[in-house]
C-alpha cells in the first residue's frame, strides 16, 4: 500500500509495519550480525552470505542498506564511539566540575564500562577497524581526532583550565587508553576494574594539570 501525499512510499506498510521500521529493524540486525562476526570471526574472513545467515536476512537485503561489508563495518564503528562518547558525557555532566580527580574517574569510569565489557566491541574499534582501506583508516583517525577535541573541551570547564594546547597530549593519552582497554578486555590474567580507572584516571588528571603549568 503507498501513500497519496509526498514521500508516501517511505511509509507503504506490510503487516501493520512501516517500511522505514523494516529497513531500521534490517540495519539493527545487520548491526548485530556484524559486531557478532567482525568482533569474533574478524573483519576479512567474515563474508556477505555469512551476515546474511547471522542476521537472517537475504543478500538482497543486504545490497539494499549497504554498499559492503565497509559500509556495515563504519556503521558499527560510528555506533560504538557514539554510544560510548554519550555515557562519558553523560557521566562528566553529573561528576563534580571543581574536583579534576571526581570528573576524570567518572569519565575513565563510563568508557570502560560502555566499551571492554563486550569484547566484540573492543575488537571492532581497536583491532578490526584499522588496515581494512584507505577510507576507513581516515575515517579512524577522523574518530581519533573528535575524542581529543571532546577531552580538550572537558579539561576545559576545569578549574585547570588554561590556554594552551593540549591536543597532542590529547592524542596521546587516547593511544595509551586505548592500548589499556584492548589488553584489559582481552586478557585473562588482569588486574581489577578500579584499578585501571583509577589509572587512566590519574593519567588525565596529569594532562589536565600540566595544561594548566605551562
Amino acid at each position: 500500500m503507498t501513500g497519496d501525499a509526498p514521500g508516501g512510499a517511505d511509509r507503504r506498510s506490510y503487516g501493520g509495519r512501516s517500511l522505514a521500521d523494516r529497513r531500521a529493524d534490517r540495519r539493527d540486525r545487520f548491526r548485530a550480525a556484524g559486531l557478532e562476526l567482525f568482533g569474533t570471526v574478524g573483519f576479512a574472513r567474515t563474508t556477505i552470505s555469512a551476515l546474511c545467515a547471522e542476521a537472517g536476512l537475504s543478500r538482497r537485503q543486504f545490497y539494499e542498506e549497504y554498499s559492503g561489508s565497509e559500509e556495515l563495518m563504519v556503521e558499527i564503528y560510528d555506533e560504538i564511539q557514539s554510544t560510548t562518547r554519550d555515557r562519558v558525557a553523560e557521566a562528566v555532566r553529573a561528576a563534580d566540575h571543581s574536583d579534576v580527580d571526581a570528573v576524570a574517574h567518572a569519565a575513565m569510569t563510563a568508557y570502560i564500562d560502555t566499551v571492554a565489557t563486550d569484547p566484540r566491541s573492543v575488537r571492532c574499534l581497536f583491532v578490526e577497524a584499522g588496515g581494512i582501506s584507505e577510507t576507513m583508516e581516515k575515517h579512524r583517525i577522523s574518530g581519533r581526532d573528535e575524542w581529543s577535541a571532546y577531552l580538550a573541551e572537558v579539561i576545559g570547564i576545569l578549574p585547570t583550565a588554561s590556554s594552551r594546547r593540549i591536543d597532542y597530549g590529547a592524542t596521546a593519552f587516547i593511544g595509551s587508553l586505548t592500548a589499556v582497554i584492548h589488553r584489559w578486555a582481552t586478557s585473562d590474567d588482569r588486574p581489577d576494574h578500579d584499578e585501571i580507572v583509577a589509572l587512566l584516571a590519574r593519567q588525565l588528571v596529569q594532562l589536565a594539570t600540566e595544561g594548566a603549568s605551562a
